[in-house]
């Protein structure tokens, strides 16, 4: 770690150069003419995001990952502004992409950190077009558009990439990133490619710095204008089209989401309690000769409406079918509390299980889940969770029923799945 103190920009350059920098900035996300300004209003709340630094370290402007932005002062005082914006559009992508990460998931070393590098600028290239100053675009580098740095970074670093002997817990530094002659760091930082450098500083002890909360924010704020903006001046590269449906739609595995609900579901009728005069209060003794009920937590009892219509898909049915079952054993919902009603138009099997593989599905016909809930609601006990398995082409009850319900959607591509309604909760069931 260099021992010399890093100040805030504004501390320690004259007016005229921390003017440039917040004039850069200004200039980047202004919309007056696309001719005169950078045109780029989605990048305002991350440009002002960045914490300035002062290094003679770095030759122009580097990032690392806590969103401090080291520049040298002789370069930003010297370069013009459109130049100076064109840079900070550049490296604040880096951060908004969370391309560090995404090295570290890729493995980048210091020996495979110019190779992550030319990946990651060449779809910010893309991107930004002629605002991309000193960039190359993936056509420079005879790569296909549209794809994103993993898979530039394969092309250019001819992976698989053979291991190395090096700590991957030790923070690395680019060997080229301060070479010994003291030439400053002409690279994008650890903000690009996760190689620490000796003149970052660490993260709290007083230095400020964004944390992974706050970034997640500004990266979800930065996607919706993006979305927006993209909207009016045409469609974006593909890989900034993921960005934004990773960022504002992130897919959770649908066994996560199909637990969770289930747990919620369960977790609601253990919150009841009702009152019983079968055993005495607690506090009957302060009652005198009034006699007080005591309270009871029911049992939940849970109803599982399979669909065994003929266009379900048999393989996904089962999957969701075990992962209800595995959910409802390790909740310690007893077989006795799961009851399975094989449904298409008419309900034809119902069974009181103690796993869901010893269910008994039959059907095959037309798909009305009304009947199975219907049915599910006629059961003695009635129960306090519903869960149905279906592929959603089917008529649902026009009014909520009294009993929570879980609707899990079966099908091979989310796209395809139809609308199920507002009151259920829903979950869809596709191959990951």
């Amino acid at each position: 770690m260099n021992t010399g103190a890093q100040i805030p920009l504004s501390e320690t350059l004259g007016k005229d150069v921390a003017d440039r920098l917040s004039a850069a900035k200004l200039w980047l996300v202004s919309t007056t003419s696309p001719t005169t300004c950078g045109n780029l209003p989605y990048l305002s709340t991350a440009v002002y995001a960045l914490v300035p630094l002062v290094t003679p370290r770095v030759q122009k402007m580097t990032v690392d990952r806590h969103w401090r932005l080291y520049v040298n002062a002789t370069w930003v005082a010297s370069t013009d502004i459109p130049v100076i914006a064109a840079h900070l559009a550049h490296i604040v992508w880096h951060l908004l992409a969370e391309h560090s990460a995404r090295a570290d998931d890729m493995q980048v070393t210091n020996s495979t950190a110019t190779q992550w590098t030319a990946a990651a600028d060449a779809t910010v290239a893309e991107l930004l077009g002629g605002l991309a100053t000193g960039l190359s675009h993936p056509l420079d580098l005879g790569l296909t558009t549209g794809r994103s740095a993993e898979e530039y970074f394969a092309k250019l670093s001819g992976l698989p990439v053979a291991p190395t002997n090096e700590d991957p817990d030790r923070p690395q530094r680019r060997s080229s990133s301060e070479p010994e002659n003291g030439t400053p760091d002409e690279t994008c930082g650890s903000g690009c490619d996760g190689q620490h450098r000796d003149y970052e500083q660490p993260f709290g002890a007083g230095m400020e710095g964004v944390g992974d909360a706050d970034a997640d924010e500004i990266r979800r704020r930065v996607a919706i204008e993006f979305r927006d903006h993209q909207v009016m001046i045409g469609a974006q590269p593909g890989e900034w089209s993921r960005w934004v449906a990773a960022v504002l739609d992130p897919v959770v595995p649908w066994t996560q989401v199909l637990a969770a609900a289930v747990r919620r579901g369960v977790g609601w009728a253990h919150g009841h309690t009702d009152y019983t005069y079968s055993r005495i209060s607690r506090r009957q003794v302060a009652a005198g000769s009034v006699i007080l009920p005591a309270t009871r937590r029911p049992v939940p009892e849970v109803a599982v409406v399979v669909d065994t219509s003929g266009s379900i898909d048999d393989g996904l049915l089962s999957q969701a079918l075990g992962e209800v079952d595995g959910v409802l054993a390790g909740l310690g919902v007893s077989g006795q509390s799961v009851t399975v009603l094989a449904t298409d138009a008419a309900v034809h099997e119902v069974t009181r299980v103690s796993s869901g593989k010893d269910a008994r599905i039959a059907g095959g016909g037309g798909t009305d889940m009304r009947v199975g809930i219907a049915g599910a609601l006629e059961l003695k006990p009635r129960p306090t969770l519903i869960i149905v398995l279906t592929d959603g082409y089917t008529p649902w009850p026009s009014t909520p029923p009294p009993t929570p319900v879980i609707a899990v959607l079966i099908g091979r591509r989310s796209s395809e799945l139809p609308a199920s309604p507002q009151w259920a909760q829903r979950v869809e069931c596709v191959p990951s």
